[in-house]
Formats: structure tokens, sequence, C-alpha cells
């Protein structure tokens, strides 16, 4: 089994997506968790039903720190992966277990604006962007 953590500012999008992914593509192969550096305290909906049109189950998901996973009692990562570049520049926790730490620049769907087919074409491309690089780099 391994640990995986990913990690994005709010912990409302990406990061939500990349551990539901991770989750469903690795068939119980890993313990795939979410965290932002400055949570917004809610998950954002489009990502919700962005998992929900590609059949992955979508409940469960909250948005909460990185700092539940820093501290003696947190599960041991074996790797953080950063989906935005903020939280990749930012000062990190010092992670129990030293694990890799990688990085995905992955565009940041709540931020687009416009229809809702067009809010919905940018977190599937996350998604898609996600899929990618899981499959690549972890699985």
């Amino acid at each position: 089994m391994r640990y995986v953590l990913f990690v994005c500012t709010a912990n409302s999008a990406r990061s939500v997506l990349g551990e539901a992914l991770l989750r469903h593509l690795g068939q119980g192969g890993f313990e795939t968790y979410s965290a932002g550096s400055t949570p917004r305290g809610t998950v954002n909906p489009y990502a919700i039903d962005c998992l929900e049109r590609h059949g992955l189950p979508a409940t469960g998901f909250r948005s909460k720190s990185w700092e539940e996973f820093s501290g003696p009692s947190a599960p041991v990562m074996d790797h953080i992966v950063t989906v935005c570049d903020n939280a990749a520049g930012e000062a990190c926790p010092v992670w129990p277990g030293h694990p890799s730490v990688l990085h995905w620049s992955i565009p940041d769907p709540a931020a687009v604006s416009g229809t809702e087919s067009e809010i919905r074409a940018a977190f599937d491309n996350a998604y898609d962007l996600l899929e990618n690089r899981i499959v690549k780099e972890l699985i």
C-alpha cells in the first residue's frame, strides 16, 4: 500500500480530483488524501459534478488543511503531489517519513468563469491532465 497526498492552495478542486482519481485508478493499492495550504472549507460543486460525470464516487470529500498531515500522528506519505504553482512555491510543512515531492502544474478550473459548459470543460481538462500524470508517474 502506498500513501499519496495531493496538495493545492484551496483544496477545493484539483487536489480533490487527484485524490479521487488515484483512489479509483490505483485499484486498492493506494491510500489517497488531499489538503490545502489555505483550504477554502468546501469542495467546489463542479469538482463533485466532474467526478459524478466520470462515474467516480463523489461523496466524503472535504476541504482541509495540510497541517492535518504534518504531525506525528499523521499517516506517513510515500508521495506528496502539488497540483498548483502556488502550493509548490509555498513553504511546506516537514512531512513525516520524507516522501518524494512531485509538482504537476494543473490549470485551476475553479478560476474559470463563463457558461456552465465552459466551466465543466475546464474541470474535465483538469481531470484528464491529472489522470494522464497519475497513470504515467504513480501507477
